[in-house]
Order: structure tokens, then C-alpha cells, then sequence
């Protein structure tokens, strides 16, 4: 140590014996030679720096002679054990399996539309009629028909009942009076096609047919579509190996970038298919519609709870490191006495990550005190000096 000392007083004695034997900078100024001042002003950049090192050395010489050794400060955090909560982030949209497009079930003249855009209505009100084209005034005679027919039938019957004429005339008018109510079913049935609808509740969306238009069963001529707000979801594809821990009733959150909204929800049904092309399986998370402000096809970000742990330690990832090995590890202030302790390493085992935390599996306990700020800076066993 003695000698070490010796070294760096006979380097500085060197340097100043040096600077007496330059040119002053007040002599080059006035020479006015623009190379020199810039060797110059070279040469004293470059002395400051070495004067800089000097200068830590001397501090160095100076603490250990006074026996005041100067400790790298750091901060430490206490582990401790909490509930984690991690979530699958993913991407989806907004959808409700009651959302049709109402077809007319005959052709015809669309002769009344009752209903407006935006209406809500419920299962089985009328929307519209279409003219029947006569099919009422057929009715209307089959009825008369099936009217007289029973009337005969009740008749023949008593009288049958009475071993009053044959069997063959019972037969006949039994056999009328079930062929014309027969009939009269049919072309009920058939007149109902000139009336359309709702086939559930929701509201009106869109009204796609005037009055007046002529309709006819097939594409192209949609009268109607209905939509039901009240039962929407997100559905999401997740991948194949998240399978055992995607469960039905497990949490999900649902935020809406265009509403800048968050809802609480859970997983309501789960795919029982692989899709080949993307090796993932659907997912379905019920979207309560109490506003009715959420939408069909509205994008979505989707995050499903995926792993729980009610005693997890948790740490910042910027204090953890990695040697050659690839092993993790982060230092544990030990011997603590007053503000100074001895860093020690653990080698550690990680888990899951959620934003700037990550779980540790093994290695540390709760109750350990873990350094912060310095953990890059320090060394295995070095005495430090801890500052929260």
C-alpha cells in the first residue's frame, strides 16, 4: 500500500514539472498559430482527465489511511407474498348471435311496414304485410265449405248412431269434413307467409324495403334487419396451448378503444375445435349492454385470467440478472448492521410476468430483503451501505 502511495505523488510531481517546461497559453494566444492553440487545447483536455484519476485515486488512498472505506449505497424492497392475478392479452370483436336479416316467406307487394328504424319490438309483433294476392278470399270459402261439411258430418254421425242410413254415406261425409279442414289449415298457413314477423326481440336496424316495393323470397330482397343488443359477447381465438387454463367462468376484462371503456366480465363458453390454419381454439366472454352503446363488430382487447397464485412474491424484472450460465439471480442484502450489509447472490427461478413484475417460483423467501438501485453495480459479498 505504502509503495502504491509513492507511485502516484511521483506521477503527479512528474505531470507538474512538465507543465513549467510548456509554453503558457497566454504566449500561444498571442503567436496566433490556430494549430497550435488546438494541440493545445488537446493537451489540456487530456491533462484534466488523467488530474481526474488522479484525483480518485488520492480520495481511495485517503479513505483507507483514514480508515473511512466509502460503501456503494443502494436501496432494497422487502419480499413479501400477494395475490397475483395474470391475464392473456388478445384481440377480438364484438358479436351477438341475434342479428338477422328478415326475408318475406311469399312474393308479393310489400303493402304496409309498420315499423320504423330504431324501434325496438318484441318477439312476434307484426312488421309488415304483404298483399295475398286472394289468398283471404279463399279462405274465406274454404271456411264456408268446411262450415257446411261439419254440419253434414254431425248430422250422418247422429243418424249412424241411430242405425239410420248406411256406413258408407258416415264415411263419405267424415271423410269431407277432415279434407276441408285440411284445407282450410293449408291456406291459413299460406296467408300467414303474407304477414312478417320478429323473430325475436331487439331493435329495428335497418327498414331495407319502402312501402310499395315488390318482394319475393330470396336474396336480394331483405325487408328487415333486427338486432338484439341485450346478448352480445366477444369472441377471441386462443392458442392451442392455453387449453388447460382457459376455463368457463374464469375472469376476463373487455376494454373498448373507441368507447375508452373497461367492463368486468367472465369466459362463458369455450371451443371444443382446434382450427388447423392458426392452431387456436374460440373463446366466447359475455358483453353486458346496459347502455346500449356497444355495437356489432366493435373491436376489442381481451384480457382472460389465465393463472392465479394467493401467496405469489412478486419483484421489479429490472433487479434481476442472468450469468454465463443463463441462470437468474438477484442480491440479497444480509448481516444487516444499522444501514450496512453484505450482498449475497440467489440464483432464482422465474414464473409468470405481468407489466414490470415477475413472479418468483424459487430461490428467495418472503421476508428477504432484495437490493434495488445498485443491483447491477454490485458484487458477490461486497459490504454495502443501504439508503431508502
Amino acid at each position: 500500500m505504502k509503495n502504491s502511495i509513492l507511485l502516484i505523488l511521483a506521477t503527479l510531481l512528474l505531470f507538474a514539472c512538465g507543465e513549467s517546461k510548456e509554453k503558457s497559453v497566454s504566449d500561444l494566444i498571442t503567436s496566433g498559430d490556430l494549430e497550435t492553440l488546438r494541440a493545445k487545447k488537446t493537451e489540456i483536455a487530456e491533462a484534466q482527465k488523467e488530474n481526474e484519476n488522479h484525483i480518485k485515486l488520492l480520495d481511495s488512498v485517503i479513505a483507507i489511511k483514514s480508515g473511512v472505506e466509502k460503501l456503494p449505497l443502494v436501496t432494497t424492497l422487502v419480499a413479501k407474498t400477494e395475490k397475483f392475478e395474470h391475464f392473456l392479452e388478445l384481440q377480438g370483436s364484438v358479436q351477438t348471435k341475434q342479428n338477422v336479416l328478415i326475408y318475406p316467406e311469399m312474393p308479393g307487394t310489400l303493402q304496409r311496414v309498420y315499423v320504423k328504424e330504431g324501434q325496438r319490438v318484441r318477439k312476434g309483433q307484426l312488421l309488415a304485410t304483404i298483399d295475398d294476392g286472394g289468398i283471404g278470399s279463399q279462405l274465406a270459402q274454404l271456411k264456408t265449405q268446411a262450415a257446411l261439411a261439419k254440419t253434414t258430418f254431425e248430422r250422418q254421425e247422429r243418424l249412424w248412431e241411430q242405425k239410420i242410413g248406411s256406413e258408407l254415406q258416415f264415411l263419405q261425409a267424415k271423410s269431407k269434413h277432415e279434407a276441408a279442414e285440411s284445407a282450410v289449415k293449408t291456406v291459413q298457413s299460406q296467408l300467414g307467409k303474407s304477414t312478417i314477423r320478429a323473430p325475436f326481440s331487439g331493435v329495428i336496424d335497418n327498414v331495407i324495403k319502402d312501402q310499395g316495393t315488390v318482394v319475393a323470397p330470396g336474396p336480394g330482397s331483405e325487408v328487415f334487419r333486427i338486432v338484439n343488443l341485450s346478448d352480445m359477447y366477444v369472441e377471441v381465438d386462443v392458442p392451442e396451448n392455453y387449453l388447460g387454463n382457459i376455463k368457463v367462468g374464469k375472469e376476463a376484462k373487455v376494454f373498448f378503444p373507441a368507447l375508452g371503456d373497461t367492463l368486468d366480465s367472465k369466459i362463458r363458453q369455450t371451443g371444443n375445435f382446434i382450427n388447423p390454419s392458426n392452431r387456436a381454439f374460440t373463446v366466447e366472454v359475455a358483453v353486458p349492454n346496459k347502455k346500449g352503446v356497444i355495437k356489432p363488430n366493435l373491436t376489442a382487447r381481451v384480457s382472460l385470467n389465465d393463472y392465479t397464485s394467493d401467496a405469489a412474491i412478486l419483484i421489479p424484472q429490472g433487479i434481476i440478472s442472468e450469468n454465463a450460465e443463463g441462470e437468474q439471480y438477484v442480491y440479497v442484502a444480509e448481516n444487516n448492521e444499522g444501514d450496512k450489509a453484505v450482498a449475497k447472490r440467489r440464483i432464482i427461478e422465474t414464473g409468470k410476468t405481468q407489466g414490470s413484475l415477475v413472479e418468483v417460483v424459487s430461490g428467495i423467501s418472503s421476508g428477504n430483503l432484495l437490493i434495488q438501485e445498485g443491483a447491477r453495480t454490485v458484487k458477490e459479498g461486497q459490504n454495502v451501505q443501504i439508503s431508502n
